[in-house]
């Protein structure tokens, strides 16, 4: 635990150790509570690695998912979320117990501070989410994705673990406060990507596009989402624009090495 001053909202950051048993113990009362409230569905939960370091990196429609996968994941799940989460009531305590760890995004290179905490997890060897969009879906569009998830895998050596999350956006849309009982919600899991598979491709930043493009394909075909070809935080316009002009799924295709690296630019 860190020992920060009195009254600071960091101080109720908790280590991956220490909050692994935390995390066990919150989940023995959650798991059961959350198949009682929700019509919840695994599939590929084998996918998972009993143990050792791993990357779930998952579609990301409301702030519920961060609950679901540590429930159906059967271990400890730790993510990195907003600091500010800590300065509510609500959110100072729980948050931390499933697994969040805060990153304060204010001055200084918050992407940086991420994937420092995150290696600490998993050179733990614990499992580490991600949303490689970045943030929640507006629309429910699958977005493209940000390469610190290929990074991670590629400085760690850990297994990135597609995941689809289904049903969430309806149990607790945007800008709702409390999320609706009883409703179905389906969690899948896919191949495991290994960063060995890419050891081919010598140009770094060709090869992060290349683990993350397969990524977003394979999360695409856990879920049958309308995939976006940009980043979320940049498509809302376009996002609602695809959305209501297609039903078919807009999916990078796979690319010779050098297609990748000229899309990419400078």
């Amino acid at each position: 635990m860190r020992n920060d001053a009195a009254g600071d909202p960091m101080s109720a950051t908790i280590s991956p150790p220490e909050g692994a048993s935390l995390q066990q113990a919150v989940l023995s009362i959650m798991s059961p509570l959350f198949s009682f409230l929700w019509r919840i569905k695994v599939v590929g939960r084998d996918q998972l690695p009993t143990d050792g370091p791993a990357i779930l990196a998952a579609n990301h429609n409301s702030v519920i998912d961060s609950f679901f996968l540590p429930v159906v994941a059967g271990r400890p799940v730790f993510f990195v979320g907003k600091a500010e989460y800590l300065d509510d009531w609500k959110t100072r305590r729980l948050f931390p117990a499933l697994g969040m760890i805060p990153i304060d995004r204010s001055g200084g290179d918050a992407s940086t501070r991420a994937l420092d905490a995150a290696a600490e997890v998993l050179d733990g060897g614990h499992l580490f989410g991600i949303y490689p969009e970045g943030t929640r879906s507006r629309f429910g569009l699958l977005h493209k994705g940000h390469t610190g998830v290929a990074r991670l895998s590629v400085s760690n050596g850990a297994p990135i673990i597609p995941v689809g999350i289904l049903g969430t956006r309806a149990i607790q849309p945007r800008g709702s406060s409390m999320p609706k009982c009883f409703r179905p919600a389906e969690i899948r899991f896919g191949r495991p990507i290994y960063p060995a598979e890419s050891t081919s491709v010598t140009d770094a930043r060709l090869r992060y596009r290349q683990m993350t493009d397969e990524l977003m394909f394979e999360i695409r075909a856990l879920t049958g989402q309308v995939y976006v070809n940009e980043y979320a935080t940049k498509a809302k316009t376009a996002a609602a624009e695809t959305l209501q002009s297609t039903g078919t799924p807009e999916m990078p295709e796979r690319r010779s090495s050098a297609d990748v690296l000229g899309a990419a630019g400078p």
